[in-house]
């Protein structure tokens, strides 16, 4: 089935539910006016629908492979890459004075949302390039801004992140990659790297690798870490090519899903590189990048959603089986008259808005922190940011698999593609810090403000829940209540001193509140519908049936640790 960007979704959540306005009204963001979105959704749009869907099927059946030591990328990849370029869309919410366009990252969340939802495998790639370049534009020296930025921007040269280890995993603080100052400003980088998604491919130009690694004699964890610029080619003063680098891709993993993204096992053998930043402060220099990518990981699932909830649309209207109660009554005689696939494809509906909502609103935040300067502004986004994260993947991964169960037996056949959304999806939930990590942070580090933004989201919940209560008595009433139950799980999370007792309820609390901001937002879409139409009865189904499970969510979340730990480890594992 042909994969249709939902652009009027977009407007409509831009317009209607996150007050992108506002940040169209600062000084910094003012050429985002409801025209250029506009034209750049509706351009982005055709370039998803015509290019890049019709790649996403081959990349899955004729993944990336290493020949020779050198990464041969699917068909019709690298056109389709050249396509992205050519619009200069890997450069949209980029600093208009290195070559980008200076938009917003909302927008830019909405662009990289149709990439996923057309192409995954090949949107990743200028996912992590954007990443890269926000972490030079705030801690690289002006020359490497010069010279590496343009190139970047242009999508010319393509960036990677190196993190993981394979004896670390999440353990960034374990990594042993070593970097030796050479005494003329660059570093001699040894070490190994796993997970390196799109870590080489032959579509032309640089591929620019930030590198974790530890300066000798540097202290051990997280805090002796530096960060460096290894490129795969080392560049000439005018940002022509030179010499390759002493760096190599060992071997492509042989994963699950997104199998048109080389993803590398890259071995660094006394490569030549760059500090970034300062020395031992590589870590907050590279969470740029990842809380970049988290946002963008977010979107990722929801893109997958969107994908998975249109194959499934398209095949629930084609496919007849047996009798449908709506035989002679205006149905359509297939199974999409049936109750139950009706239930399922109104939650894919449901959710898939939800998470788009909640995203969207933390690129609001993201932008008026940068336009304004704001620290509460600021504050909003960090907070939102792992709810986007986990909600937004959470959300591809459930919504892929309903899509599957729509398809029935034929879901479980490779051919009909249903399978493809959810092996490519299921990665989201675990690389930039897992689902888990992300609500363990935001149980902590994101309430040390004592709970103060997780309770100013509560309060603005509930005022919009008595505004509605004219018009939506029962959907007000109902979102108010949520809230207020939320309200009670925080100030219980807030109250523990023990922060294995807030880690041992993280994930369902972060679920908690993703379900209540659901609420929040449908009853938003209901209310600017004004009446009985689709949004109205989209907000009816999440409210009276999706949002109840917070309950359960925050019920879980205050139970503590202490029955985690009366188990054995025996009997955990016997």
């Amino acid at each position: 089935m042909p994969y249709r960007s939902p652009v009027a979704e977009y407007k409509f959540v831009l317009d209607e539910i996150v007050g992108f306005s506002q940040v169209a009204e600062t000084d910094t963001y003012a050429e985002a006016t409801p025209d250029t979105v506009e034209a750049i959704l509706t351009e982005v749009g055709r370039l998803a629908d015509e290019v890049l869907a019709p790649l996403n099927r081959n990349g899955d059946l004729d993944p990336a492979k290493l020949e020779n030591g050198v990464v041969r990328t699917s068909k019709g990849f690298s056109d389709g890459y050249a396509a992205i370029t050519e619009g200069g869309w890997v450069g949209l919410a980029a600093p208009a004075d290195h070559g980008g366009m200076g938009l917003p990252q909302t927008l830019n969340c909405a662009v990289n949302d149709l990439f996923a939802g057309s192409c995954m495998a090949l949107g990743l790639n200028p996912l992590l390039t954007q990443g890269q370049i926000e972490a030079l534009e705030h801690h690289a020296p002006d020359w490497m801004k010069e010279l590496y930025l343009p190139k970047l921007i242009s999508g010319e040269w393509s960036g990677t992140m190196n993190l993981t280890e394979p004896q670390a995993g999440s353990d960034v603080g374990a990594l042993t990659s070593k970097a030796v100052p050479n005494g003329d400003g660059t570093y001699r980088i040894s070490g190994q790297k796993i997970y390196i998604s799109w870590g080489d491919h032959d579509f032309g130009g640089n591929v620019c690798h930030l590198v974790l690694a530890r300066l000798p004699e540097a202290a051990p964890g997280t805090k002796g870490i530096s960060l460096f610029m290894v490129p795969k080619f080392i560049p000439n003063d005018d940002g022509s090519l030179g010499d390759a680098n002493a760096l190599r891709v060992v071997s492509l993993e042989h994963k699950m899903g997104i199998h048109g993204s080389p993803t590398c096992v890259m071995e660094f053998s006394d490569a030549t590189g760059w500090l970034v930043g300062e020395e031992n402060k590589g870590m907050a220099a590279m969470f740029t990048m990842m809380n970049n990518a988290r946002l963008g990981v977010g979107i990722q699932g929801i893109g997958i959603a969107e994908g998975a909830m249109q194959h499934a649309q398209s095949y629930a209207l084609d496919r007849k089986q047996g009798r449908t109660p709506l035989e002679g009554k205006g149905g359509t005689g297939t199974i999409a008259d049936f109750a139950d696939v009706r239930r399922m494809l109104a939650t894919m509906k449901a959710d898939t808005f939800a998470a788009r909502a909640i995203a969207l609103a933390c690129g609001v935040a993201i932008d008026m922190a940068t336009a304004t300067g704001d620290a509460t502004w600021k504050t909003r986004a960090a907070f939102l940011t792992p709810i986007a994260k986990t909600f937004g993947t959470e959300t591809g991964i459930t919504v892929s698999e309903i899509g599957v169960q729509i398809h029935g037996g034929m879901g479980f056949i490779e051919e009909t593609g249903a399978a493809q959304f959810s092996r490519d999806v299921r990665v989201t939930a675990i690389y930039e810090g897992t689902n888990g990590i992300q609500a363990m942070d935001m149980v902590a580090r994101k309430m040390m403000d004592g709970g103060e933004m997780a309770v100013a989201l509560i309060d603005e919940v509930e005022a919009n829940a008595e505004a509605a209560r004219a018009d939506f008595p029962d959907l007000g009433n109902a979102v108010w209540q949520a809230a207020e139950t939320l309200r009670e799980a925080t100030e219980w999370m807030v109250a523990q001193g023990e922060l294995n007792d807030r880690f041992a309820g993280a994930v369902p609390y972060l679920m908690g509140f993703a379900r209540v901001l659901g609420g929040h937002y449908h009853l938003k879409a209901a209310m600017a519908e004004g009446g009985d139409g689709p949004r109205t009865r989209l907000a009816k189904f999440y409210i009276d049936r999706l949002l109840p499970e917070h309950a359960g969510h925050l019920a879980h979340a205050t139970c503590g640790a202490d029955d985690l730990y009366a188990f054995t480890t025996e009997e955990l594992t016997a």
